[in-house]
């Protein structure tokens, strides 16, 4: 039997043939078999290949596993990620014992068959995106070195796996699994970590289940979300005066039935929303507060402002959560019967809202299918499939009167059966060693001793000490269990270690409070008042004059610019409030003319604001993107200084600079449109203004538009956020010469790589590329195939034509469509 022309005797590649099943003039003999990216349901007939070493029948459509594999005995390397599987039948890896490599992720395993374990050669396994609850038959496995169990339904994984006398584990991915033994912080810190957790399990076998849930308070301004937290900690009626309204974020805790909530009251106005991501976290209880006195039922923009926004920029952000909805003000509403008819139009609504936003994901899906070769959008696919997944869980509405005592103690028992319902989805729940409880109580005390300062703020080798002076442990012990424990209590919001910033890393911020406090004197609704409120006193600590604070006014207002000085005087204020007289801290907090502050390097690190000038909003010191081999790779660092000014797009009101700097589109302008679905997020265009810019020295900003400039070439990113299908448009002149072209899309290219890792940060979210048809008043667009995974070289092989045509009949050159060499 002879093999496919043009296809070796070792190695068969049929990948992306719309293959349906297996051909049958394959060669039996050959050692590597390319199936990948196919329409295979079944596999019959794989037996015939008994002397393969490498099979890869990976994005296909297979629902089972055949055992017919179990003929293929000299089988090393096995792909079948992304494909359907439910499961796997017995009997079929005792024989497959020279299997070393198998990648079974993103199928949907509900169980692993019990003799796994005698497939003795396994030592990379990936199981990942499956629905496996429980991974026992993997103990036994001599050589596995590397596993891979991340987003499945684990809530324990087996102590077998990781003890050290038979352990050859060097690597363990379990995130995105509602672990409760070893928690998913443990699982973050690897192997060592995991191990760590079991062996004080085994000396602490007295252990505690804690119940600890992250409440978050969301909702409208005045919505009555401060007024609802302080009465359920206080266990009766809190009035809440306006001018005591939250700004920024408040943190508090109670203890109810052995439960802890640590409550995150978030202030209502746009400007501190876009400032929520850097706290927002997964698995927590969101509470969104709705105020049926002004709620209406005939007014579509009630509904909009009071829960869709919400809701949806909460199943962007964090798509598997719970929200619980709570209607406020009843007492204003006119009788009972008003209260009950807003809330089954609020109910029936929002199930209307998810509805319509899964139709949505499933059209487009259907649409992409439609397409003549489906290998093309496979990752398009797969991105659409993972977010129909998704299930967040909007329970129905509460309606109360938080006047009313009854009420207040009527939703704190909700809360809780809401708790023990949703566990699984919320993660409320870790099994901890006593030690772990010990080093946690060690922090506790030490705060109540004021061992540790007020603010809060303390290095971790300084902590790590005065642990050690409370707990009965030794300083490697201490030292594991440290860095699990402030990762989880960051997690759940007791602490904030920013363990991935390495300029902070060292620092543990024992009192969230604090640094939000500091937040919130720069991003806030009210800003400009607060500026024109600076005292000569205050002015004159920075050594700047009174003239001085109505430029700052003025550039705020007019290019929404803010003066690094403006920012430290701010800050300082804010410390004196809070009587903090420590001179070093001070600095370190603040930052001098010479060296940033921590809270200038969070801002900039949460992509807040935009380093900048101090003289010119326009020009900001940041190093220029040069296309090169590398995927955007940077060639110089910029240096941003410290005495200067930051952007911050939120404060930004109209596009006037960059509509004059553009001029008007035009005809033969190169054109691509990002489409995000099911739709782009509130702050999303600003923070990627910050990511662009930061690759140009020379740009323009305005609130829906930017404008970029690489040498003599412009490229102006542009939200449409219009009542059609939202995306954000990246434009281009046509080039002059051909040998510009390549330039040209290096420029849009490296927009949209910005784009792709700025939406990995909504996992809730798919993103979709379309080139509309130059001619005018053509409906029609060419849509690009799967592209996040190309190199930079390759982005120019992604369509072989020289001239495409669109469905309405027009015939354009290749080049002003997509990327293309010339």
């Amino acid at each position: 039997m002879a093999c496919v022309a043009g296809i070796s005797w070792e190695e068969c590649d049929m990948s992306g043939k719309k293959l349906k099943s297996l051909p049958q003039d394959l060669l039996i003999h050959a050692r590597s078999l390319d199936l990948q990216r196919n329409k295979l349901k079944r596999v019959i007939g794989i037996s015939r290949f008994s002397h393969l070493i490498e099979l890869n029948l990976s994005r296909n459509k297979i629902v089972e596993f055949s055992p017919e594999m179990h003929h293929l005995h000299e089988l090393e390397t096995l792909y079948m990620n992304y494909n359907n599987i439910r499961s796997i039948p017995e009997g079929i890896f005792p024989h497959l014992r020279s299997l070393k490599f198998l990648k079974l992720s993103a199928n949907r395993l509900s169980r692993l068959p019990s003799d796994i374990n005698q497939c003795t050669s396994i030592t990379y396994l990936d199981l990942s995106k499956n629905c496996l609850q429980n991974i026992e038959p993997l103990v036994g496995l001599p050589k596995l070195k590397g596993l891979l169990v991340e987003k499945n339904k684990l809530t324990e994984l087996p102590s077998q796996l990781f003890q050290d006398g038979n352990c050859e584990l060097t690597m363990c991915k379990a995130l995105g699994n509602p672990l409760r033994c070893p928690p998913e912080e443990v699982c973050a810190g690897g192997v060592m970590d995991i191990q760590s957790y079991f062996r004080q399990m085994e000396e602490n076998p007295n252990t505690h289940s804690a119940w600890t849930v992250k409440t978050m308070f969301l909702g409208s301004s005045m919505a009555g979300k401060s007024t609802l937290c302080r009465s359920l900690r206080e266990g009766k009626p809190v009035a809440v005066a306006v001018e005591d309204r939250t700004e920024g974020i408040e943190i508090s805790q109670l203890y109810a039935k052995e439960v802890r909530f640590l409550f995150w009251d978030f202030a209502g106005q746009e400007e501190y929303y876009l400032t929520h991501h850097v706290f927002i976290t997964p698995r927590a209880l969101v509470i969104l507060t709705i105020d049926l006195a002004s709620y209406s039922i005939v007014e579509p923009h009630s509904f909009k402002d009071q829960l869709w926004f919400w809701i949806n920029n909460i199943q962007l952000r964090v798509p598997d959560s719970v929200v619980l909805l709570v209607g406020t003000h009843c007492d204003q509403c006119r009788d009972q019967e008003e209260v009950m008819e807003k809330k089954r139009d609020i109910e029936e609504k929002v199930k209307t809202m998810l509805a319509n936003r899964r139709m949505v994901l499933k059209q487009q899906k259907k649409n992409l299918e439609e397409n003549t070769d489906l290998s093309l959008f496979t990752d398009q696919l797969d991105e659409l499939d993972c977010l129909l997944e998704y299930n967040l869980k909007v329970l129905d509405l509460v309606t109360i009167d938080s006047t009313r005592t009854e009420d207040i103690a009527k939703l704190k028992s909700h809360i809780l059966m809401c708790i023990q319902s949703e566990n699984e989805l919320l993660c409320s729940e870790s099994i901890l060693p006593k030690s772990y409880e010990a080093v946690e109580q060690a922090i506790h005390t030490l705060v109540a001793l004021q061992e540790i300062p007020q603010h809060g703020i303390i290095l971790l080798e300084e902590l790590s000490d005065l642990i050690l002076n409370h707990v009965n442990l030794s300083r490697e012990s201490l030292h594991s269990i440290l860095r699990f424990l402030l990762r989880y209590l960051h997690r759940i919001g007791v602490i904030i270690w920013y363990e991935d910033i390495s300029i902070l890393s060292d620092r543990v911020f024992i009192q969230p409070s604090f640094l939000i406090s500091m937040f919130k004197t720069i991003v806030r609704h009210d800003l400009v008042k607060q500026l024109e409120g600076l005292s000569k006193d205050l002015l004159m600590q920075e050594g700047a004059l009174v003239k001085q604070k109505f430029t700052w006014v003025d550039d705020l207002i007019c290019k929404g610019i803010l003066h690094n000085a403006t920012m430290r005087i701010l800050v300082r204020r804010e410390l004196e409030k809070l009587v903090v007289d420590d001179d070093d801290l001070v600095r370190e907090v603040v930052g001098t003319k010479r060296e940033e502050g921590i809270i200038l390097t969070l801002l900039l690190y949460f992509e807040v604001c935009l380093p900048t000038f101090a003289g010119s909003p326009l020009n900001p010191q940041a190093a220029e993107f040069i296309p090169g081999e590398k995927q955007w790779e940077l060639v110089r660092e910029a240096k941003r200084d410290p005495d200067g000014a930051c952007l911050f797009p939120i404060y930004l009101k109209d596009d006037l600079i960059v509509c004059h700097k553009w001029g008007e589109d035009r005809q033969d302008d190169i054109s691509v449109h990002l489409y995000f679905l099911p739709e782009i997020p509130h702050g999303f265009f600003h923070r990627l203004i910050i990511k662009t810019c930061s690759l140009y020295s020379t740009h323009w900003v305005g609130k829906e538009q930017c404008l970029l400039c690489c040498g003599n070439r412009l490229a102006l990113v542009k939200l449409n956020n219009g009542d059609e299908d939202p995306f954000i448009e990246i434009r281009c002149r046509r080039p002059e010469k051909d040998e510009e072209f390549r330039p040209l899309w290096d420029l849009i290219l490296a927009v949209m790589s910005k784009l792709f890792v700025l939406s990995r940060q909504w996992p809730g979210l798919a993103q979709q590329v379309h080139t509309p048809c130059p001619e005018r008043g053509c409906p029609h667009y060419f849509p690009w195939r799967d592209w996040q995974e190309f190199h930079n070289t390759d982005f120019y092989n992604l369509v072989k034509e020289e001239k495409l045509v669109c469905q309405g009949g027009h015939t354009r050159r290749t080049e002003l469509i997509f990327p293309k060499h010339k």
